[in-house]
C-alpha cells in the first residue's frame, strides 16, 4: 500500500474550517476513487500545521488519483491559509489496536537513514520495538511511512487521549533513542497532532 501526505502550515483560527473542507468535501471527493483504502487529518491547534494523508492500495491508484486531487489540495491549503507540500510514501508497517475515536491524538515521529538500511531499520522496529509500543499507556495504532529512494520515515503513534500520549512520552523518549542507536537513523522531528479524521479500511501488515 501507499500514501500521499499534505502538510499544510497554516493559522490555528483557520483549523476548524479546515477539517470541514476535508470531511465535507475531500473525504467523498478521494473516497469514489479506484484503490483508495483511507484517509486521515492529523492538526496540531498550537501551529496551525495539518497533515492530509490518503492511502491507496498500489502505486497505480496513488498515481492515477494526482490529477484528481491536485485542485482541492490546493482548496486546502488556501482554507488553511498556507502553503501545500506534498509527499509520497510506501506504508510499510500498519498495526491497529482499536478504533480511533473522538480525543485521539498522535505523536509523529521523522527519521533520515540510510536507503540501504531501510530493511534492517523495519526489521528493527517490528521485533524489538513494536511489542513495547504496544504496552504504551492508551495505546491505538502504529504506522511507518518510508521513502525508499531517500531512506526517510515517518512513524505516527496514535493513542486514547492526551493525558494517556503524555503518560507515555517518558518511554516513548527512550524507545525513540534505543531506535536511532541501534539503526543510525537521525531523528529529525517529533511533534504531537490531535487526530481530526481517520477513515482508514487499509488492512494490517502485521
Amino acid at each position: 500500500m501507499y500514501a500521499r501526505s499534505t502538510t499544510v502550515r497554516g493559522t490555528p483560527p483557520a483549523i476548524d474550517a479546515g477539517i470541514d473542507y476535508v470531511r465535507e468535501t475531500v473525504m467523498p471527493t478521494v473516497r469514489d476513487m479506484d484503490g483508495w483504502v483511507g484517509l486521515s487529518m492529523l492538526c496540531d491547534r498550537d501551529t496551525g500545521r495539518c497533515i492530509v494523508t490518503t492511502a491507496w492500495a498500489d502505486t497505480d491508484a496513488l498515481h492515477g488519483s494526482a490529477g484528481a486531487v491536485a485542485a482541492i489540495r490546493q482548496r486546502t491549503a488556501e482554507i488553511l491559509a498556507g502553503d501545500a507540500e506534498t509527499e509520497q510514501w510506501e506504508i510499510a508497517l500498519l498495526h491497529r489496536r482499536r478504533e480511533t475515536h473522538h480525543g485521539a491524538c498522535a505523536r509523529l515521529i521523522r527519521a533520515d537513514g540510510d536507503p540501504d538500511r531501510l530493511e534492517q531499520v523495519l526489521e528493527t522496529i517490528r521485533t524489538a520495538l513494536l511489542p513495547r509500543i504496544e504496552e504504551l499507556p492508551g495505546f491505538v495504532s502504529v504506522s511507518v511511512l518510508v521513502d525508499r529512494d531517500r531512506g526517510r520515515l515517518a512513524a505516527a503513534v496514535s493513542y486514547d487521549s492526551r493525558l494517556s500520549m503524555a503518560e507515555a512520552e517518558r518511554a516513548g523518549m527512550s524507545l525513540r533513542e534505543e531506535f536511532s542507536g541501534r539503526t543510525g537513523t537521525a531523528i529529525t522531528d517529533v511533534a504531537a497532532y490531535d487526530i481530526a479524521l481517520a477513515h482508514l479500511r487499509a488492512p494490517e501488515t502485521v
